[in-house]
């Protein structure tokens, strides 16, 4: 019985190791003084990072708890850290943990009356471009500049994402744009385009044809026609891709991941 006990133990715990060395990201609490509120950072560091001297492209994603962590998401997990793995990316993952009954407010550029307390995306752009980011550049090895920095979401986190490219488009030059809610603020977000002279970031836009949201796919063919005035179509620096039968969840986002990632990078 102690022979068996013991073994059971040594199961139990072999077991328990190897799901945690299953997991290859790491967190870090930090001060967003931007929202007076602290942040939950989770990181993915690609293969081998720690024997190698490299520096790498970083892409920032927000609502981190859908990312790498089944049990922390909500309707699923990206299966980010899997996927990155299994196409032996040289990149950097830092995932932003959404801030509950703030996301909204967080991920929202401007104001929308159907929205309690939206139109606070500035502080969290903010917070990201000021605290984080230096943070980590200062913490892994990087490359820094914008042609190497992504920022990606869906849903109201593709809307961020995009609104980020225009806001900063000195610091981020790549975007992962799915299922992004343009319709909270589409009308500013088109007068902001409007008024921009140039556009150069790197865009790959993703919706499914069958996602339940205010004009989807015509909302991102209208952005899309607004990223191409903008400039030369010849550049291809945008694609979009509309998924048949594709609906508004982590199953699309997880599907199209690997695909949007091989086509940014």
């Amino acid at each position: 019985m102690q022979q068996f006990l013991r073994l059971f133990l040594f199961l139990f715990f072999f077991s328990t190791i190897q799901i945690k060395a299953q997991n290859r990201y790491s967190t870090f609490d930090i001060e967003a003084p931007q929202l007076q509120t602290k942040k939950k950072i989770w990181v993915y560091l690609p293969l081998n990072y720690e024997k190698s001297t490299k520096k790498y492209p970083v892409i920032y994603m927000h609502d981190a708890q859908n990312l790498f962590d089944r049990e922390a998401s909500f309707g699923g997990e990206w299966n980010v850290e899997e996927t990155l793995d299994s196409l032996k990316a040289k990149v950097i993952v830092i995932g932003i943990e959404h801030g509950n009954e703030k996301r909204i407010e967080e991920l929202t550029p401007y104001k929308n009356e159907k929205y309690r307390n939206s139109g606070n995306a500035n502080a969290y752009l903010e917070f990201i471009v000021k605290t984080l980011k230096p943070q980590i550049d200062s913490t892994y090895r990087t490359k820094t500049n914008a042609k190497n920095t992504c920022i990606w979401g869906s849903s109201l986190g593709g809307l961020v994402s995009f609104y980020a490219a225009l806001q900063y488009p000195d610091v981020f030059g790549k975007v992962g744009c799915f299922s992004p809610a343009f319709w909270v603020n589409k009308s500013n977000i088109v007068e902001k385009m409007e008024k921009m002279p140039k556009l150069d970031a790197k865009i790959y836009l993703l919706c499914g044809d069958k996602e339940d949201k205010e004009n989807m796919v015509s909302n991102m063919k209208e952005m899309e026609t607004l990223i191409n005035s903008k400039r030369c179509e010849c550049k291809k620096l945008n694609k979009l891709v509309i998924v048949k039968d594709g609906e508004h969840n982590a199953k699309l986002w997880r599907n199209a991941f690997a695909k949007a990632y091989l086509w940014l990078f």
